[in-house]
Parts: structure tokens; sequence; C-alpha cells
């Protein structure tokens, strides 16, 4: 009896393989596959690290037609400054609020949206939804942004002329000259621009859900919403956490087309983003310095804020990125 049961836990907990260790011979057998990797690794060296040396720019007064020993090296000037200008912390309020407003509203939106098109029984039907939804993915933010425009015009905005014949609101609405609505209408634009782009990958994860669950669950006598509450948000839990974690390490990507194209002097303190504080220092001032610390700063605190949801998740046992 116990040679029985230890060949069953034996069946049933089998060794581990060893991973096979990286030698000479190894890398001999495999160079095809690494010849053809050296292209992209010549793109990622040439357009991702080189230019990390113009990051020295930020600890010099930079002078455009100096040579690099003719610069004039001033430390942590520029760092010192934007952590105590008024505009800079403002642009950074901005870059954060519009950031999260994203990235909850992205996040939510897609899994919603993915979890209602995985219970549309008609193909057709589930086709033609997944088909509208993508489509404004591939236009380009002037075209959103025109047609935003568009619809929130005081004279003939789709928006105001719904409101009205609602009775929601008497007199039409200056939505893009009150900075109070401007954070709103930037996250409702990424919404409708990428919701339906964003659902491909947790459809995909749906997809690869045992479909003996959904059955058992049925049997048990489960409703479509608890299928969905116990069967399906389970399935594509770990999806969820690794798309979160690099949200998280984008969300200062609070964008830059959307709120240069929708931004005018009226709301100029609640559109600004760390992206137009560096074009407007870097290019229509010429201070390329500060320019460049700004953009150094956002670097940082995204790697910062990715490694910290990498470590929370870690910690509460979920799937990693890193």
């Amino acid at each position: 009896m116990d040679e029985t049961l230890g060949k069953d836990s034996v069946a049933l907990h089998p060794k581990k393989k060893k991973k096979q260790p990286i030698t000479w011979s190894l890398i001999k057998n495999q160079n095809q596959l690494i010849w053809m990797s050296v292209p992209l690794l010549l793109y990622i060296v040439l357009f991702a690290y080189v230019p990390v040396w113009g990051w020295t720019m930020a600890f010099q007064n930079y002078r455009p037609g100096r040579s690099f020993s003719e610069q004039e090296w001033v430390g942590f000037k520029q760092f010192k400054f934007l952590f105590t200008d008024d505009n800079f912390l403002r642009v950074l309020r901005n870059t954060l609020a519009m950031g999260i407003i994203n990235l909850v509203l992205g996040f939510v939106t897609a899994i919603v949206l993915a979890l209602l098109l995985n219970e549309i029984r008609k193909v057709f039907w589930k086709r033609i939804v997944q088909t509208i939804s993508y489509l404004p993915h591939f236009l380009s933010w002037i075209i959103v942004t025109g047609i935003v425009a568009t619809s929130l015009s005081i004279n003939d905005g789709i928006v105001n002329i719904v409101l009205m014949k609602l009775h929601i609101i008497k007199d039409p609405i200056l939505w893009l000259s009150e900075g109070k609505y401007f954070w709103g209408i930037v996250g409702a634009s990424h919404v409708w621009k990428e919701v339906g782009w964003n659902t491909i990958i947790y459809l995909a994860a749906i997809a690869s859900i045992d479909p003996a669950l959904y059955e058992a669950a049925e049997i048990d006598g489960a409703s479509r919403y608890k299928k969905m509450r116990f069967v399906t948000l389970p399935g594509i839990k770990a999806t969820i956490v690794i798309l979160l974690i690099m949200s998280v390490g984008h969300v200062l990507e609070a964008g830059f087309e959307v709120q240069y194209l929708l931004g005018n002097g009226l709301v100029m303190d609640w559109s600004e983003t760390i992206d137009i504080f560096v074009l407007k220092y870097g290019l229509a001032q010429g201070n390329y310095s500060l320019a460049t610390a700004g953009g150094i700063f956002k670097t940082v605190v995204s790697v910062t804020l990715l490694l910290m949801a990498n470590w929370t998740a870690k910690r509460l046992g979920e799937e990693r990125l890193l």
C-alpha cells in the first residue's frame, strides 16, 4: 500500500525539469536565431539607448552650437527650478489627474465591454459591435478632436442639443471654455477612441477559459451574471493584473495631441501637461536643459511607478510583469 501511495504521489507531483545551462555550444546551435535578432537589437540600441546621451543637457546650461567640452555644467540646478516652479507643479497636477482618469476609465470600460461582448450569442451582431468599437482607434487625434469640438459646439453641438431636449440644462454650455470640464472631456475622448481596441486582449483571455467551467456553473444553477463574476473574471485575473501594472507605468502618459488641440488660453491652467511643458520650454523658448530635466523626471517617475506596481502584485501573490 505504501509503495502504491508513493508511486501515486510521484505521478501527481513530477519533478521539475532543470533548466538547461547556457553554453557556447547552445549559442552556436542557435546562431540563426541570434543573427535574426541583430537588426532588432540594433534598432533598440540606436533609438532607445543612444539618445540617453542627450540627458547630459539636463545637468548643463546647454547652448546650441557649442561643443560638449564648452558647455557649462550646473549640476541639479534645472531640477531644483522644476520643483520650485509653480507652473511645473500645476503641469504635474494636470498630468497626474488626466493620467489617472484615463487609466481608470479606460481600464474599467475595456473590461466591461469585453464581458458584455462575450455574452452576445449571435456571432453576426458580436462582429458588428466589435467593428464599430474598434474603428475610432484608427482615427488620428486631429480627426477625433475635430469631432469632439464639433459635438461640444455651443451653436449646433449634439451634446448641448440633447441635454437641452432632455431638459437637463436650460442654456448651451461652453464645454471647451471652462477648465472644470476639460479633464472629463479628455477622459471621455480617450475612452471613445480606445475602448474597443483595448478589449482585444481581454477577449483573447476569455476565449482561453475552459468551457467546462461554464457548463459546471450552469449545472449548479448559476445565472449569466454569476458566470461572469465567478468564472470569467477569475479566468482573466492574471491578464488584468499584468495590464494594470503596465498601465500604471504609463500614468504620466496623459497625452499630448488631445490636450494641445483642444486646449486654449481659457483652459490652459487645466490642459497643459508635461509633454506640452517640455515642448514650450524646449522649442518655443530654447531652454533645452529645462525641457530635458522635465523629460527625465517623467521617465524616472514612470519607471518607479512600474516597479512599485510590480512589487505590490508580488506581495499580494498576483501575476507580475518582472
